[in-house]
C-alpha cells in the first residue's frame, strides 16, 4: 500500500482489515478517533509503538506525557506541525 492509497481509505467507515496495528492507530487518529488510536498504540510494546503513543499525546496537547514516550522511543520531541509527524509515521510504517 502506498501513502496515497492509505489516505484514500480515510473516506471509508472502517480501516482496511490488513493494516498493521500502528497504521490502524494513524487511521483512527486521522479520522478523529483519538481514544481508539491511543488504545491501539499503547498496546504496541515496541519503539514504534512508543513513538506513536508519543505522537498521540503531542496531538492531544499533553506535552509532558508525550516527552516521556518520545524518550522511550529514542526520538527527539518534534517542533514542527503535527501533520508533518503524521506523514513521517505513515512513511515509516508502510
Amino acid at each position: 500500500m502506498t501513502g496515497e492509497e492509505f489516505k484514500n481509505t480515510l473516506s471509508d467507515a472502517t480501516p482496511p482489515a490488513d493494516l498493521s496495528p500502528l497504521l490502524q492507530a494513524l487511521w483512527h487518529q486521522a479520522k478523529g478517533n483519538w481514544e481508539m488510536a491511543h488504545q491501539i498504540a499503547q498496546n504496541q510494546k515496541s519503539p514504534d509503538g512508543d513513538w506513536t503513543h508519543a505522537f498521540l499525546h503531542r496531538d492531544e496537547g499533553d506535552l509532558g506525557n508525550a516527552a516521556y514516550w518520545y524518550r522511550r522511543a529514542d526520538k527527539p520531541v518534534p517542533s514542527g506541525p503535527i501533520k508533518d509527524e503524521w506523514e513521517q509515521l505513515l512513511v515509516a510504517f508502510l
